[in-house]
């Protein structure tokens, strides 16, 4: 608007001037020598502006003419600028959907056009990335590194690469060189925090963890929790060789991050061990608040040396009471429980988990049966239950499951990173399982078995009565047991047409090496066939089929199909062990 309304005026101020120019009278003369001219005002002022504009023109003429070989030039290097800049942009764009081909081309074009871009650098190594070419990665990533303006990108690449290849040494190095010029860069204080833990330089680490917090990159409240656990790593790690340096540590621990479980426990047990039982109480219960733990539980149960299994269970059910209705309360209660000999409590404790138990409560429960009443089989049928049982929290961190608390994650590097929770569970598998649930929970629910006092032995059967009697179970009455006849009278089975049956020759007399004693029966009896049945089965025919080991014992076939090949002329010898078996097993 304001440029139209000057435009106007000038023209206006223009044609003023030229009506006044116009207006005048008088006579312009020009002489020179013998040369005279001589015209009117309006027209001597027409004719100066014609020469005026005359001579611009040619000015211009001249001057594009002596520009137009640089012109010429820059406008060839902004062709290619703009070329290398299309090639930049599509080449990112295909390193983003993941075309290596059109990457690297792309890459070439900008290599040729945009050499000096800092872009193109880029660029070219991303697509040597994306190719699984390591050395052309490296090759760009040091040629940033050169550079000023793109050297911690460089530097960055190249301790991606050193990771690749798995070099520590060289990752450190480049990593501590951007630390250096970059204080505030996250991935260098991460990495160098991280090869500081690996290293256990614990003091290297807290500087580190200082210097982070003074460029802010972190919070005070994130600051606290990591100073916690580094100290609580450096008092874990010397307690057995400076205990006065890892009492310091901890107490600042547990000042710091109270809730950290590894920091409470050793804190309660220097408190312990220092007679102050109240504060080391007080520790274990800040930490159980925030998160109960069975490390918790053991040292508060501990807390006071000396103490009866009694005093523990009553002091565990105080700390329980905290976390009620908890999973870890529960088992506290029942291992502290059984340490008491309250089987009763304990399996009240465990009541509400054993339904769809994990694998401490199986354990527990077969600790139980076999402490309490020496069941081995209902003991050993938990203890099968806690293969398929649920897992229990551990120590986690990236996937990686840990039998102890660590301060930084072997994956990632990074601090804090290890949570005490379930490890991932897997997907149900579309095949039957070899064990069924169902005869775990059968083995458990049925009458519990009464073991014969092992002093009172019991009398040998006739030989008859060994080789034709069923097996039956210790519950079973004496009296149940049909006494044999000395020449047994075969018995007509019912069946659409019966034969006789020859009477059975008299039973070879015992060996000499058999035993006075017999030993219990292991076995319980067949419920399909009613006792007066198999008290009248003919002594021909067995209605057990006798079994000479463990049911639970896999065992080998008494008779396996010999082989002639196979078979070995001499003594049968152990097979050696070490370098030495593996090189004779090579050369069979």
């Amino acid at each position: 608007m304001y440029r139209i309304i000057l435009f106007l005026v000038l023209i206006a101020l223009a044609a003023a001037g030229a009506a006044w120019i116009a207006d005048q009278t008088g006579d312009v003369v020009l002489s020179s020598g013998g040369w005279r001219v001589e015209t009117s005002l309006p027209v001597f002022a027409l004719a100066l502006g014609v020469i005026v504009v005359a001579a611009m023109l040619a000015w211009s003429i001249l001057r594009g003419l002596w520009r137009t070989p640089q012109r010429i030039k820059r406008a060839r290097r902004e062709r290619r600028h703009a070329r290398g800049r299309h090639a930049i942009t599509h080449g990112l764009l295909a390193i983003g959907h993941g075309d290596s081909v059109a990457a690297r081309l792309h890459a070439d074009v900008a290599r040729r056009h945009a050499t000096h871009d800092p872009l193109a650098l880029l660029l070219h190594a991303q697509s040597a990335q994306l190719d699984g070419d390591r050395e052309g990665a490296r090759a760009a990533f040091r040629a940033m590194a050169e550079r000023g303006d793109t050297r911690l990108l460089g530097l960055r690449g190249l301790f991606i690469e050193a990771q690749r290849a798995d070099d520590p040494v060289a990752a450190v190095m480049i990593a501590e060189e951007a630390l250096k010029l970059a204080p505030a860069s996250t991935w260098a204080s991460h990495a160098v925090l991280g090869f500081r833990c690996a290293k256990a330089d614990w003091s290297g680490a807290l500087s580190i963890l200082d210097n982070n917090l003074a460029s802010g990159l972190i919070d005070k409240a994130a600051y606290r929790r990591q100073r916690g656990v580094l100290l609580t790593a450096r008092a874990l790690e010397l307690e057995t060789v400076d205990r006065d340096l890892s009492r310091e540590s901890v107490m600042e621990a547990v000042k710091l991050a109270p809730t950290l479980v590894p920091a409470a426990v050793l804190a309660s047990k220097y408190q312990s061990e220092a007679h102050q039982i109240r504060r080391s109480m007080r520790i274990v219960e800040a930490a159980w608040l925030a998160q109960p733990h069975p490390d918790l539980a053991d040292a508060y149960a501990h807390v006071k040396l000396g103490d009866s299994a009694r005093q523990r269970l009553v002091r565990i059910e105080t700390l329980a009471a905290k976390a009620p209705g908890h999973f870890e309360s529960a088992l506290a209660i029942a291992r502290a429980a059984i340490d008491a000999s309250e089987f009763a409590r304990a399996r009240e404790a465990l009541a509400p988990f054993t339904e769809a138990p994990t694998q401490r409560v199986a354990m527990l429960m077969a600790e139980i049966e076999r402490t309490e009443h020496g069941d081995s089989g209902r003991a050993r049928a938990w203890t099968l239950r806690a293969v398929r049982a649920l897992h229990d929290p551990v120590w986690t961190a990236d996937g990686y499951v840990s039998d102890r608390w660590r301060p930084v994650s072997p994956v990632t590097g990074r601090l804090d990173a290890f949570q005490w929770q379930r490890p991932l569970a897997a997907l149900p598998s579309d095949k039957n399982a070899a064990i069924e649930a169902a005869e775990f929970n059968a083995a458990i629910s049925a009458p519990r078995r009464v073991e014969p006092p092992r002093d009172a032995p019991i009398e040998p059967a006739p030989s008859a009565a060994q080789d034709n009697s069923p097996v039956l179970d210790a519950t079973v009455e004496p009296a149940s047991i049909a006494a044999p006849t000395p020449t047994p009278t075969p018995t007509p089975m019912p069946a659409p047409a019966p034969t006789p049956m020859p009477a059975p020759a008299p039973a070879p007399p015992p060996p000499p090496e058999t035993s006075s004693v017999m030993p219990a029966p292991l076995f319980r009896p067949r419920q399909d066939i009613p006792k007066d049945i198999a008290r009248n089965v003919p002594a021909s025919i067995l209605p057990v089929i006798p079994i000479l080991r463990a049911p639970d014992d896999p065992g080998i076939d008494d008779e396996t199909p010999g082989d002639e090949f196979a078979e070995q002329a001499g003594p049968v010898h152990g097979q050696a062990g070490g370098w030495r078996g593996f090189l004779s097993r090579w050369g069979n």
